[in-house]
Parts: structure tokens; sequence; C-alpha cells
């Protein structure tokens, strides 16, 4: 039996969190996955804690669930909003091994851990161990319920290794069996994250991996989905290094790309078979074209550099409105959210796979649930052909157009229908997508900014594309 259920359960006590917020202060804005980063940390409040590990022995181990306040934006000073909350697994020792030093926290100076060292703790073998065993035992503890699907089994004893790239959650990987990615940034309700990969397992779709089990609590009434464990491809190659790599070498990609659309398309296809599909009329259009431009106004005021090109781009949405208007209907269903190269796995065998279903994180979960066009997850692709590209010195001449010819004819060939032939939609979600990069690269990646004003001209001035 694990150690999760072995120890008896104990909730932190209420100094916990005191004596570690002047350590979460300095740790938590340098984490790639905090969302508020650029506005100050003003306090935490204790949402849930539970000990999983007991402190007195040689390794703690604490989940808590942390309310970050922060200003509503930089210049709102002691204006607090409600908080992002955030998940945390804390490990406790009295002093770190060399292997765990990038995991460091701080030292704690006061309260029930004075003079004890914090980590996190999913580089510790022991501890990211134990959050396994608990998912293979259907452990509930506390108010965290570990959960798993009877049809699959967890093999005991798998050794586990922190995902260490930037993400915006945390993984781990357990004996090349299986990687858990832990949500940082929680919302309750439903999550698509599980709920979208459980329901293209029930339609036998291979091309996302089916949940093996999941962590979940209920706070207040409310659902929470806080992590999920798939299989683990093996040797999988992440597209978006895959594509440069190949570009590195002025490889052509254009057949990857024609199986990573077939691929889409079959994911679409399995969705709109296991889940409700919608219709858009002008009614339900034009809340979508609005949204459109009150994002490219804001955009505009923000990046100054977009501000000539704001005409020629509301002309993108407008037309969507007008076909709309003229009794052009649409359907609408459950789609990927956040489709990129990055999300898209391919095998050792050569099999394309499709992951990371949450959506856009900073966007509210009821928008993130919402049907919507299968051509925003289509536009997404199409945009990340064109980072790849311009990513790579020098160019290659072309590239990227010949991978959105591809990834198109490969999307329509697997029944998706041929994105090209609808052009006045398709460049409304490009046009949308690159004024959302815009605004992204100019806040935190400026250097980046020439990528997607560099669309944002193509798109400006040929309505066509």
């Amino acid at each position: 039996m694990s150690e999760a259920v072995t120890h008896p359960v104990r909730t932190a006590g209420p100094g916990l969190l005191a004596s570690l917020e002047p350590l979460l202060r300095e740790w938590l804005p340098r984490q790639r996955w905090f969302a508020g980063k650029g506005r100050p940390v003003t306090g935490f409040s204790l949402v849930a804690a539970t000990e999983l590990m007991p402190p007195g022995g040689r390794i703690g181990l604490y989940h808590l669930l942390v309310q970050v306040h922060q200003p509503l934006t930089p210049a709102q000073g002691a204006a607090t909003g409600p908080g992002d909350c955030y998940q945390l697994l804390i490990g406790v020792r009295e002093a770190l091994p060399p292997r765990l030093a990038p995991a460091l926290i701080g030292h704690v100076t006061k309260g029930p851990l004075a003079g004890r060292t914090v980590y996190e703790a999913l580089y510790d073998a022991r501890p990211a161990g134990l959050l396994l065993e608990a998912l293979r035992t259907r452990a509930r503890i506390g108010g965290l319920c570990f959960e798993r699907d009877p049809g699959q089994e967890i093999r005991p004893g798998l050794v586990a290794r922190a995902v260490t790239a930037e993400q915006s959650n945390s993984s781990v990987v357990y004996g090349d069996t299986f990687i858990l990615k832990l949500l940082r940034r929680i919302v309750p309700g439903v999550n698509p994250d599980l709920e979208l990969p459980l329901a293209l397992a029930r339609e036998g779709c291979p091309r996302v991996p089916a949940p093996t089990a999941w962590l979940r609590a209920e706070l207040g009434g409310e659902p929470y989905v806080l992590g999920v464990l798939q299989p683990f491809v093996q040797g999988a190659a992440d597209g978006w290094e895959l594509a440069l790599r190949e570009l590195a070498k002025a490889e052509d990609f254009s057949a990857e790309a024609r199986a990573l659309g077939r691929a889409t398309a079959e994911v679409h296809t399995a969705l709109a078979r296991a889940l409700p599909t919608v219709t858009l009329g002008p009614a339900q259009l034009q809340p979508l074209v609005d949204a459109m431009v009150d994002r490219l106004d804001a955009a505009a005021q923000a990046v100054p550099a977009l501000r000539p090109y704001a005409p020629s781009l509301r002309t993108a949405f407008e037309a969507v409105a007008q076909l709309g208007a003229e009794g052009r209907t649409w359907t609408a269903q459950r789609v990927h959210g956040d489709l990129h190269l990055g999300q898209c796995l391919r095998s050792p065998a050569g099999q394309w796979t499709l992951i990371d279903f949450e959506g856009e994180p900073a966007k509210p979960l009821a928008e993130r649930r919402m049907p919507q066009p299968a051509l925003r997850d289509v536009a997404g692709m199409l945009r990340s052909f064109d980072y790849a590209a311009h990513s790579v010195r020098p160019g290659v001449p072309g590239w990227a157009e010949s991978c959105r010819a591809a990834y198109c004819s490969g999307y329509a060939e697997a029944g998706g229908g041929d994105p090209r032939h609808d052009p006045v939609l398709l460049r409304a979600y490009e046009t949308d997508k690159a004024v959302y990069e815009v605004v992204y690269e100019a806040r935190h990646r400026p250097d980046w900014l020439p990528v997607p004003l560099s669309a944002i001209r193509r798109l400006a001035s040929n309505p066509s594309t």
C-alpha cells in the first residue's frame, strides 16, 4: 500500500502559509506557469492544504491550493482582484542534495517548518512517485480524489522524472510509460483537458492518448481537475522541435504537414460525433465578430505598430458578419482551442497525436468549452507553420506556404473539408490569432514582434490570404 494512504491524513496548520509566504513571493513570479507576471504579489490565501507525507521524517510533502492576490493591472497599486488559484507541491527536507538544487524554493525561518528547506517536490522522485501510487490505488486523501480508468493498469514502482522544459503547467514522466500533467492555474468546473480526451477515447480515436487516471478535488461544492495521467509516447518528437530541425537542414516538411492535417481532421470528426454541435447563424455570428473587433481595437491601442493595419484587418471580421447576414451558416463543435506544432507529437513510427486540450489558459473556462468552428484550430496551426519558418535563419523560401497547403490537403483527405474552400472564415481566424500574437510578443518577447507583424501585413494587404 502507498505512503499516501498509510499515514494519517492531516490538513496543514494555519501557520504553514504564513511561514511560506516570504519565499513564495520571490519564487512564484519566476515560474513559467505563473500567469500574473508584471504585477506585484500583495498576499496569499490558503484555499486547501493536505499533508501527503509528514514533515517529521526525512522528507515531507504538502499539497497546497493557494490563491494569489495581485493588483488588477500594474498601475492599480493596492486595488487587488480576486486572484488566481495555483496548485503547489511543496517538499520539505532538512537540506537539499545537490541534484535538487534547481528545485529550491527557500529556507523557512519561522512557523511550523522553521529551520527546514522547502522545494518543488515534482523534481524529487520519491514524492513524485507517491502521486502515481495514489492514482494506482485510487486513494482518497483529505479532499483529494485519485481516480483511474478501471480498464487500464498502472504498474507499481515506475521511476519518476520531472519534465524540465518550460510549460504552462508541469509534467512528470514515470518510467517512459506514463506522463502526469499537473495543472498549475486551476479553476472550478469541467476541464477540457480531461473532458475531451475521455470523449475521444469513447469514440476510439487513436490520435489522442486516452487518460489512464486523474486527480480531482471538490471545494465549496465545485469540482476541480488538478491533473491527468496519460500514456507516454516514448521517443516521440515534439512537432515544433521537429519542424525547426528540418528547417535548419533546409528539408521539406510538407509530408509531415499533410499527415498532421489528416490527424487534425480525424480528431475534429471524432469530437463532432462525441459531443453536441450547434449551427451559427446571424444571431450567433455577430457576438463572435464583435469579440474579434474588440480584440483588434484593444490590440491597436496597446501596440502602436498595429494601428496602420487596423482598418484593413477589420474587414476580415466584417466579411464574416456580411456572409451571415446573407444567410450563410457554419457548424460549431468542440475543438482543441490552442492548436499549434508544440501541441503535436510524432511517434518513431510516424504516427501524429494531439495533446494538451486545456485551451488557452488565460480565457475563462466557459469560453474554452464553447463549440466553435473547426477552422479556429486550423488557423492556429497555419500560424504555427509561419512562426517556425521565421524562427530559423537563413529561412527556406516557400517553406511555410508549402506546409500550409499540405496541411489543408491532408485535412481534406481525412474528410474534414478543405479549409481553403472557406477563405472568409479562415482569414478571420488567422487575423484574430495574429492580432493576439502581436500583443503577446510586444509584452513578453519584443524581439519576436516582426513575426506576427509580417502576417499582419500579408492579411491586411491581400483579403484572399
